[in-house]
């Protein structure tokens, strides 16, 4: 007998999932799931689609298991810690983000 799947979601996905499956099952309507969801009656239409597609599997976050948008590079982590732990190792996390744009040209975000 195959393992069944398993599938993390946050409670917030959860919460979409019982709404969604009680407008499937025709207990509530979508525009009642919409204002529960604070969402649009178009987003709660999509969310059924996929559902009906996709099962739970399907409201789960797509972008989990991604990397960031706004990841450094390789490397230029390293070199930063490096850099403020050698010159600057009695200073606190945010005392070093005030000064690093004064003593080198680079920033530290990508931003």
């Amino acid at each position: 007998m195959p393992k069944p799947e398993t599938t993390t979601m946050s409670m917030q996905e959860l919460d979409r999932l019982k709404t969604v499956q009680a407008v499937v099952a025709g207990q509530i309507k979508a525009s009642a799931a919409a204002a529960r969801l604070n969402i649009t009656r178009r987003q709660i239409n999509r969310l059924i689609q996929r559902y009906l597609d996709a099962g739970a599997a399907g409201l789960v976050s797509r972008k989990l298991g991604k990397p960031s948008n706004f990841q450094l590079a390789p490397g230029i982590a390293a070199s930063a810690l490096a850099i403020i732990r050698e010159r600057y190792q009695d200073f606190g996390p945010t005392l070093a983000m005030v000064i690093w744009p004064w003593t080198f040209s680079s920033r530290c975000s990508v931003s």
